[in-house]
């Protein structure tokens, strides 16, 4: 008798590291992605394995400050304004979690998949070629002066809470540890025991080599549908053909939401449109990846360059960029960095899957034998490789030491 076959479908980093587990717990594995492994949001991110990003947007006071932000061209939101009024509906969900209640329960849902980031990144790799992409490093918070960092007071109580007690940087010292950083920046907020991927696409493509290695298959498929006639998945329709199976996994970002529908569920996801430069042959680098407070986007010397990612738009799944999300990182980034200059730069736009509650979809969706792997917002990257250990864990019937009810995907029926 065969081993029981399971479909993974998302060949990014949530996709590869399940497909991978589920293959060392003895499953027969094929995992589906209509395009290339590692190319989508897995592709584009800040690199950062950033465990102490725990605390989500919706804080409390964002609400009166909002519109605020939306209208300051020096502040990085904006939104495509043919798509507000399609928006609304998630907009209204997302912004109720603005309170310190649901702060405080949304981060301690994210501490528990994202706090033990590297630990988990270096458990998926040990041993295998994958694991020259894992990093260890620190992680720093630049700011232009205290005033700066104890505005930001709420979020930092909230990680020391969780255990992530930064060290404090100030004066002359802040440019002699980065040099990098203008001289009007004059406190570090340095995080210990962080780490980032050198290459994120490479990263996951290797993760897909690895798999097949380990007796996996990986087919490059769209998915139309699944086949649940008997009220538990037996297949997976795809344009190649049929691919029957006991269960499946949906790790397909902000994809996920129509296939999710064919479940009978209609997740409150939104598309929040991220955009990256990569500044190739780069002066001067940074150390350490770091989070510079006044642009609000992370900076990480990677193989390809410096790569600046950060920017928040509304606007859906267009595949055009807008030009002030892009104008406006490129500002920042001359502002803090102003002697860096580069050889040539490049540009990218991706898709972050954000669910109206801040928290990624993980577990079965009712008794199909459907799990979900999504929904991660900012910190697919960094909670890709404990997700894809907590679903294969459910397939195989493990218990988990960590309270599962704040993923399950049953909350939005």
């Amino acid at each position: 008798m065969s081993a029981p076959q399971t479909i993974v479908i998302g060949a990014g980093i949530v996709g590869a590291a399940t497909a991978i587990w589920l293959r060392r717990a003895g499953h027969e594995v094929t995992l589906i992605d209509k395009g290339e492994p590692g190319m989508g949001a897995s592709y584009g991110n800040g690199c950062i394995l950033a465990s102490c990003a725990i605390v989500p947007v919706t804080t409390p006071g964002l609400l009166p400050k909002g519109p605020k932000y939306l209208m300051d061209p020096n502040f990085p939101l904006f939104m495509r304004w043919s798509y507000a009024p399609k928006l609304v509906p998630w907009l209204v969900k997302y912004l109720s979690h603005a309170n310190d209640g649901d702060t405080r329960r949304i981060a301690k849902g994210l501490t528990n998949v994202i706090g033990d980031s590297v630990e988990q990144h270096q458990a998926l790799t040990r041993g295998t070629p994958a694991a020259k992409w894992v990093q260890e490093s620190d992680y720093c918070f630049a700011y232009e002066n205290r005033a700066a960092f104890d505005a930001d007071k709420y979020v930092w109580d909230l990680r020391r809470e969780a255990g992530f007690v930064p060290e404090l940087i100030e004066g002359a010292e802040v440019q002699e540890r980065e040099p990098i950083l203008a001289p009007e920046m004059k406190l570090l907020a340095v995080m210990k025991n962080h780490g980032f991927i050198l290459n994120p696409g490479k990263y996951v493509q290797d993760l897909v080599k690895l798999l097949q290695e380990m007796g996996g298959r990986f087919v490059q498929a769209e998915v139309k549908d699944f086949d649940l006639s008997g009220g538990r998945i037996s297949a997976v329709d795809t344009d190649k053909g049929r691919f029957e199976c006991r269960e499946a996994v949906l790790a397909t970002g902000v994809w996920s939401k129509p296939l999710m529908q064919k479940l009978g569920l209609n997740v409150p996801l939104e598309a929040e449109r991220g955009y990256h430069i990569v500044f190739k042959g780069p002066s001067q680098t940074p150390n350490n990846p770091m989070m510079l407070a006044s642009g609000k986007f992370v900076a990480t010397a990677m193989d390809q360059g410096l790569r600046c990612a950060g920017v928040v738009e509304f606007g859906g799944l267009s595949e055009e960029k807008s030009k002030a999300p892009l104008a406006l990182l490129r500002r920042k980034v001359k502002q803090c960095f102003p002697q860096m200059v580069a050889e040539s730069e490049e540009e990218w736009l991706g898709y972050r899957p954000a669910p109206s509650d801040s928290l990624p979809l993980i577990g079965e969706v009712g008794s199909t034998g459907v799990y979900a792997a999504f929904g991660h917002h900012h910190v697919g990257l960094t909670g890709g490789a404990k997700t894809g250990r907590m679903v294969a864990d459910m397939i195989a019937g493990q218990p988990s030491n960590i309270d599962l009810r704040p993923y399950e995907p049953d909350r939005f029926a």
